[in-house]
């Protein structure tokens, strides 16, 4: 009778400790108090095997269309990002924003601003998680997300890489660096007619020579389908002359703000 008492209890003690460990394991995780709540947005995701999502951004700067970047993106590495940028982009949430911070020598940004004062926020989702050790690099090129000093703080703003910015690259200065998530396949003859406009020196960081005097919009963002086909791009236009570049300037990396209340840091000046 002991015996069988004694075997009843190991029993049960055995079973208590199964189901405290499933408990665990099934306990949601909580962001540390330190970091921004993220999200892991949902969004139609491209068929196994299929080809990338690829976007297309029409570009104009007031009524002259100036033609269009494709993007394509690269749901395998940096499936978070991706499905971010694709809600946004399907939400119209980039449609008549502008390229806010212009550097000819670093990177295009923009998807935050409708202008040059005006930042968007109608329509604004929580941060997501970076996901910059994807091993993608910040080649010129490639899209990657803008975020504040904060590692985890990237909503919805991008940029795009006009030269290679290893110092980007993960681990980065502060550990984590920025997540690429995609490049582009057309129109880097457009991309580069944006970064050669004409700029003026930033009024939150007089040193740094990046606000665009009259600013390139993104016209309509929009995805192609898996078989949808774009005609050919129009000719391209003449090349606005490349504006002189301050050589003392020191540009920040690309942050989700321009509002400079100790949330972004000076970066290495990108090679």
């Amino acid at each position: 009778m002991k015996r069988r008492f004694l075997t009843c209890l190991a029993a049960v003690s055995i079973s208590g400790l199964v189901a405290a460990a499933v408990a665990q394991t099934e306990e949601p995780t909580k962001a540390p108090a330190s970091q921004p709540a993220t999200t892991k947005p949902e969004t139609k995701p491209a068929a196994p095997g299929g080809p990338p999502p690829r976007v297309v951004l029409e570009i104009a700067l007031g009524q002259e269309d100036w033609g269009r970047i494709v993007l394509e993106l690269n749901e395998e590495k940096a499936r978070g990002t991706v499905n971010n940028f694709l809600r946004y982009v399907e939400d119209g949430y980039y449609d008549g924003t502008v390229f806010h911070r212009i550097m000819p020598t670093f990177m295009i940004q923009g998807g935050g601003y409708t202008s040059l004062t005006e930042e968007k926020k109608a329509g604004l989702r929580p941060a997501i998680q970076n996901e910059a050790r994807n091993g993608l690099k910040n080649l010129r090129g490639t899209i990657a997300m803008a975020r504040t000093s904060a590692p985890h703080s990237a909503t919805a703003q991008f940029f795009i890489n006009v030269v290679d910015n290893n110092k980007l690259d993960y681990p980065g200065a502060d550990g984590w660096g920025y997540c690429v998530f995609g490049k582009v396949i057309e129109g880097m003859d457009v991309v580069d007619r944006i970064k050669a406009v004409e700029t003026r020196p930033n009024p939150l960081n007089p040193r740094e020579q990046s606000q665009p005097v009259n600013p390139p919009m993104v016209k309509k963002a929009h995805r192609l389908g898996p078989d949808e086909k774009l005609p050919p791009p129009e000719p391209k236009p003449p090349t606005a002359p490349k504006p002189a570049v301050q050589p003392n300037a020191e540009p920040k990396q690309p942050g989700d703000s321009e509002k400079d209340k100790g949330r972004e840091k000076e970066p290495p000046t990108p090679e």
